[in-house]
């Protein structure tokens, strides 16, 4: 079963569709008692999607009235597989300058900042994948220079290079497409916009959902 949380700031529509489309129904849960309900109800959950879109300050209230902060960390000391979608990837991290200071899930040590000044924000559009990590599971297929699609304003910057698998670049920035730490994952993209790239990416997660064991040995 994988858990689509829901901070009330994502369109879960679209990735309920896209997990559908490679063959997984996603199970909604807004708050603490739905997550406890659903690990009372369901056994096993194989795997969490964190999605979001808006600003990162106003998702973490969300998160912390619904309860999902602590949801969040009951997967990960379950070593339950998380997966945040663009802003969810981005709320993994530990801090955000976005309209204010605010402070992240601390998942992947980093910081989410501003694109520099003059370039045109949102980060709208198809950009290009650079593979540092081709080898990652969650990569399965998907090849050097695939193109995605991202809607942002602002980007992370790892403080550990090795937990950025695939980059991107725009307005002269490296800019962290995938990360990966043990089995906590992001894509500053959505995948489930992006064709075929995209579901091969949900296709990779649903199987190391179904599979944890595919990420031991990998040396990130």
């Amino acid at each position: 079963m994988i858990i689509v949380l829901d901070p009330g700031i994502g369109n879960l529509h679209s990735v309920l569709g896209g997990l559908h489309r490679v063959g997984t129904e996603g199970r909604v849960v807004a708050t603490r008692d739905e997550w406890e309900a659903a690990m009372a109800e369901e056994g096993r959950v194989q795997g969490v999607i964190l999605p979001g879109v808006g600003a990162f300050g106003d998702a973490m209230s969300q998160m912390r009235v619904r309860g999902l902060c602590d949801v969040v960390r009951d997967a990960v000391a379950r070593s339950v597989p998380l997966l945040g979608i663009c802003l969810g990837m981005q709320l993994l991290f530990t801090s955000s300058e976005e309209h204010g200071v605010f402070r992240g899930l601390d998942l992947v040590p980093g910081h989410v900042v501003r694109f520099p000044e003059g370039a045109k924000v949102p980060h709208m559009g198809w950009n290009s994948l650079e593979l540092r990590a081709p080898h990652h599971p969650l990569l399965r297929d998907v090849r050097e220079g695939d193109y995605v699609y991202f809607v942002h304003s602002y980007y992370a910057v790892a403080e550990r290079g090795a937990d950025v698998i695939a980059s991107t670049s725009y307005a002269g920035v490296d800019v962290p497409a995938v990360v990966a730490r043990g089995r906590v994952m992001g894509t500053q993209f959505h995948p489930e916009k992006s064709g075929a790239v995209g579901e091969r990416i949900l296709a990779n997660f649903v199987r190391i959902a179904a599979y944890p064991a595919l990420l031991e040995g990998v040396s990130r």
